[in-house]
């Protein structure tokens, strides 16, 4: 048998549940919201935030977290270039099989490549594509430092860090970027009080 990459003996299987038979069960309209930064700019601390504001309006998401997510599908991989990428596809088919669901997906990722984020970005239609770029400063998310890692890799202990030896591309289109006002980061609770006015607005909120 070949590789299912190449084989010729894969079909696809259409079921008379759809899209948008989901949707109209659950009153909303399947999206990803793809958050992206640095480590230690708040993405985790948004997603769950984000995830319990629609919980309380009545409506059903799910976070798929970075680190998370390396505890079970992706705890085979590494944090070369080429790990790094897979492991943003992997993450990126299975928020298109939540969208597809139904659901508002939440992905919380450093995803530090712009052709890996808009690999994602493809697989779905693009106004379902919602990138939350967390444009939090270096210096703010290393003070921060809440796994220790920073540390580790100024005394070059982890080699490739994102923001250290490694570098991050910054988003060129996104749809939503949360930075600090005045110097000061905004609540998380505000920062997702934004995402959901533009999940509202865009019709996600209703089937």
């Amino acid at each position: 048998m070949a590789t299912l990459g190449n084989s010729a003996n894969i079909f696809w299987h259409e079921c008379p549940v759809g899209q948008a038979e989901r949707q109209k069960l659950l009153n909303q309209k399947g999206c990803v919201v793809w958050i992206t930064g640095l480590s230690g700019s708040g993405k985790s601390t948004l997603a769950c935030t984000l995830g319990r504001e629609l919980h309380s309006r009545g409506h059903l998401s799910y976070v798929l977290d970075g680190d998370n997510l390396r505890h079970g599908l992706n705890k085979n991989l590494g944090f070369a270039p080429e790990d790094r990428t897979e492991n943003i596809r992997r993450v990126g088919e299975v928020a298109k099989l939540f969208a597809d669901a139904g659901l508002i997906c939440i992905a919380s990722l450093i995803s530090p490549y712009q052709k890996d984020r808009d690999s994602c970005r493809a697989l779905l239609p693009d106004a379902n594509f919602i990138e939350v770029f967390m444009n939090m400063p270096l210096s703010l998310c290393e003070g921060r430092d809440p796994k220790g890692l920073y540390k580790l890799a100024r005394a070059g202990k982890i080699k490739g860090f994102t923001g250290i030896d490694d570098p991050y591309e910054a988003p060129l289109n996104c749809e939503i970027e949360l930075r600090q006002i005045n110097g000061v980061c905004p609540a998380p609770s505000e920062m997702a009080g934004k995402v959901v006015s533009y999940l509202d607005s865009k019709g996600f909120l209703q089937a």
